[in-house]
């Protein structure tokens, strides 16, 4: 099961919502929308994806990294480590 299971719908209702806006930022860019325009809804589309990042993030740590925890060994080594991961990636962007 993924850790994301008990909050399914919400990042789906968050990743339509995403889909929705990057077809409105295609249509101002079809439109020939001043730039600053296009950048403003890009950046906040930008920060809707980090949103909804987190929140899969969220509960990979509550969920996922803290079962492989509760066991130990090396699966909860490799947990932590795919974690460390997952968040240098978000930090990058």
């Amino acid at each position: 099961m993924a850790g994301y299971a008990e909050h399914k719908e919400d990042v789906l209702r968050s990743l339509r919502r995403i889909e929705a806006q990057v077809r409105d930022v295609q249509r101002m860019v079809a439109e020939d929308v001043h730039c600053l325009d296009v950048l403003t809804r890009v950046s906040a589309l930008g920060a809707d994806l980090q949103s909804c990042a987190v929140t899969l993030l969220d509960d990979h740590l509550t969920c996922c990294v803290t079962e492989a925890i509760a066991e130990g060994g090396d699966a909860a080594k490799a947990k932590v480590g795919e974690a460390t991961l997952a968040i240098a990636r978000l930090i990058r962007t």
